[in-house]
């Protein structure tokens, strides 16, 4: 057995970015429903403040489009669902602000 180890640092760098850009299954689909929600109920106030209510029932809404699709845990697929409805929240209020 060799007491030294190679290691090639362009492809550990590459290894490392590439972790950073796997989606989690299902998380096309939960933004989708969550912007299917948003047209009925905007995550948004004209004041630009964010409406919670309407956030959490988006989220719960794609959590559960979300499990019944891929039979997830409520855990991660509310996790899924805040995680998403969080990011388009803030979308709509950047795009609101300007």
């Amino acid at each position: 057995m060799s007491l030294q180890r190679s290691l090639s640092w362009s492809s550990a760098l590459r290894d490392l970015k590439d972790d950073g850009k796997r989606r989690p299954a299902g998380a096309l689909g939960a933004q989708a429903s969550i912007t299917f929600k948003a047209r009925t109920r905007p995550l948004v106030a004209p004041t630009g403040a964010y409406d919670r209510a309407a956030i959490m029932a988006a989220a719960v809404f794609a959590a559960k489009t979300h499990q019944l699709t891929y039979g997830s845990t409520w855990g991660v697929a509310m996790s899924l669902a805040l995680k998403s409805t969080w990011a388009a929240a803030k979308a709509a209020r950047a795009r609101t602000a300007h």
